[in-house]
């Protein structure tokens, strides 16, 4: 679980302001692997609550199809690298389906409107003069000799030795390479004329204006990385920022990417990082597809049906030199997003290169987005990789266990932020106590003692709106004794203000979890709520009540609460098991004509009392059948 009073900042927006998340985009040199699963579930769910809120969502997620390894690869595999790349990527899309990931854009780098925005924003930058020299304030060209990491396609300095003096395993092959490139300011920028350094970029060092905005995020209570113990690693990392970044790569030996706008020069393409982060640009709602052709009217001094000016930019409460010039106002109705992205990818491509790469673009301070950083799965604490061949597919376990246990595994068994170990066995364990032997087994007996009791008939009592009902858990014994007029009303109101008080206690508590991003807590909650209705079940004995016709209240009150209990339960867990959400809702005949939907859950029907009375609830079908364990194992 997240901290409380910094985490709970995460997900929680005004009602007017729709929630825009994002994921990392897969590389495509290899078949998805469980990090890649748990990664698009989760912002999958955080989605899924939103919507259950009411919110405006949009989730983009997609792939990264350039770079160097990809190349590599596809010449491997005998490919070409479209061919390669799109091989690669229905494998992504056929898992996504499976598990339910519902995106709302799919991002893809080999996009025409992708590599438009990105050779757009190449020239934009390009395009910022420094009036002293003439020279782009951003972009600068010269010959390195180094060594070059080809597994992560950059050179490499001292720093990044081991104390043996060698690069180590994690760099790959390392190779000494002598190449004239681009380079992207990551230091001291040249001043805008007239402009106080205090104010932003450009004109001040972009690795002290990191430091300070990390800084204010901080002190403000929103955290530009959470969970926020990755704060201070984040900053160490920029405090140790040495040189610029590399953004092209020669074509002459990598032609897999986005070749540089023509005003740069023929023979180079884009350094893979400045490709894929500016997807999070590209699929955003809003975004201009046509503002190259714009931008190219406005450097040429043409006027057309697409060209903007700081009047026209003003008269719509656009900001001019902004990249927002560019966008309509649901771009800005959206932005900024919440980026969810694995800890391997903090340091220093989104933690780093974006934040500086947006500042320069144009983006304010408050229009910088957040970083939820998320853990690793490991096998028995070493991470999982190709070459230690322990890599665990996903695909396979959602075919073998179905991809409502994988789902409720990988939301259930880490906490956000930390790493955990994978375990099939977990997976089986925690399915069956927590899915088949406590909340599938209470459906099975609500449903099958309603049926058997009361031909499915729920009685909505008159005490569901009585005072004494309503206040059970604040009264003393002695105050509800008084307001009950015999025993066996006070056990009556007691079934009724049970239901109501745990459940209230679920959804307050679920909500909390919700807005720390932290779906694991949110499915105790609805674990412990499962749980005290069976409880509740023993302690009741409807099948005692049953027997006595002087006690058919109290057995009408026991079977409304329950039912209605699982209609809570259902919209609670929705964003995590939306099938099996729907499952409880057609087995409680509730909602039908919205079967299938995903308007059919909202959360602000969660509160006691909606199944009316003479409800007819329907027949019990097995929801979790528990899954055997396998001998083999």
């Amino acid at each position: 679980m997240l901290p409380t009073a910094r985490a709970s900042r995460i997900v929680r927006r005004s009602m007017s302001k729709p929630f825009f998340i994002t994921t990392a985009i897969d590389y495509t040199n290899g078949a998805p692997h469980i990090g890649h699963a748990y990664e698009k579930v989760l912002a999958d769910v955080l989605a899924r609550y939103h919507r259950l809120k009411g919110d405006e969502v949009f989730y983009l997620t997609g792939v990264d199809q350039h770079g160097q390894k990809v190349q590599q690869s596809a010449e491997k595999a005998g490919l070409e690298p479209q061919a390669y790349v799109d091989g690669i990527t229905k494998k992504f899309t056929a898992l996504w389906e499976k598990l339910d990931v519902k995106y709302d854009v799919w991002a893809a780098t080999t996009d025409p409107l992708h590599k438009e925005c990105v050779r757009a924003n190449l020239q934009k930058l390009w395009d910022e003069k420094d009036p002293a020299t003439g020279e782009s304030r951003w972009i600068y060209k010269k010959t390195q000799r180094g060594f070059y990491s080809v597994r992560q396609e950059q050179f490499l300095t001292d720093k990044e030795r081991g104390p043996d003096g060698q690069f180590g395993p994690e760099w790959g092959v390392v190779e000494e390479r002598d190449e004239e490139n681009f380079y992207f300011r990551l230091t001291q920028a040249p001043a805008a004329p007239g402009q106080d350094p205090a104010t932003g970029l450009p004109g001040c060092d972009p690795k002290q204006w990191l430091l300070d905005f990390i800084d204010k995020r901080s002190a403000e209570g929103k955290p530009f990385v959470v969970p926020d113990f990755r704060v201070a690693e984040l900053r160490n990392a920029v405090e140790k920022l040495e040189g610029d970044l590399c953004i092209s790569r020669p074509a002459s030996r990598l032609k897999w990417g986005i070749p540089f706008p023509e005003t740069f020069g023929a023979g180079f393409v884009t350094y893979v990082w400045f490709d894929a982060l500016v997807n999070y640009i590209t699929y955003a709602p809003g975004h201009d597809p046509h503002y190259s052709e714009r931008t190219a009217k406005q450097r040429s001094g043409e006027e057309g049906s697409g060209a903007t000016s700081p009047a026209a930019d003003a008269a719509n409460n656009e900001p001019a030199s902004s990249l927002r010039s560019f966008a309509p106002s649901r771009f800005n109705d959206f932005w900024p997003p919440l980026h969810v992205i694995g800890k391997d990818i903090l340091i220093p491509a989104h933690g780093v290169y974006w934040p500086i790469m947006l500042k320069a673009l144009g983006f304010t301070d408050e229009e910088m987005p957040t970083l939820l950083v998320h853990g690793w799965w490991n096998i028995a604490g070493a991470k999982m990789s190709k070459s230690l061949g322990n890599v665990v597919d996903p695909d396979l376990l959602a075919d073998k266990y179905g991809p409502e246990a994988l789902r409720y595994y990988l939301m259930s068994d880490i906490a956000t932020g930390k790493d955990a170990d994978f375990s099939e066995e977990r997976l089986v364990q925690g399915y069956n106590a927590a899915l088949a032997n406590n909340l599938g087994n209470l459906l099975n007996r609500t449903l099958s003692m309603a049926g058997k009791y009361r031909e499915g008939v729920l009685k909505r009592d008159a005490a569901n709106d009585d005072p004494a009902a309503q206040s059970i858990f604040d009264e003393t014994p002695s105050e509800s004794a008084g307001n009950a007029r015999r025993t066996e009303d006070l056990k009556k109101l007691m079934a009724i203000g049970l239901g109501m008080g745990t459940a209230k206690v679920a959804l307050t508590e679920s909500i909390e979890r919700w807005r720390n991003a932290d779906p694991s807590g949110a499915m105790v909650e609805v674990g412990r709520l499962s749980s005290a209705c069976n409880d509740f079940i023993e302690i009741s004995a409807p099948w005692k009540l049953a027997k006595d016709p002087l006690r058919a209240d109290h057995l009408d009150a026991v079977l409304y609460t329950l039912a209605e209990s699982l209609r809570i339960i259902a919209i609670l867990i929705w964003p995590v098991l939306p099938d099996a959400a729907h499952g409880i809702f057609d087995q409680l005949a509730w909602k039908l004509d919205e079967a299938g939907k995903d308007s059919r859950f909202r959360l602000d029907e969660a509160k006691w009392g909606s199944l009316p009375d003479g409800h007819v609830l329907g027949k019990p079908v097995p929801l979790f059948p528990r899954i055997e364990a396998d001998p083999t194992r």
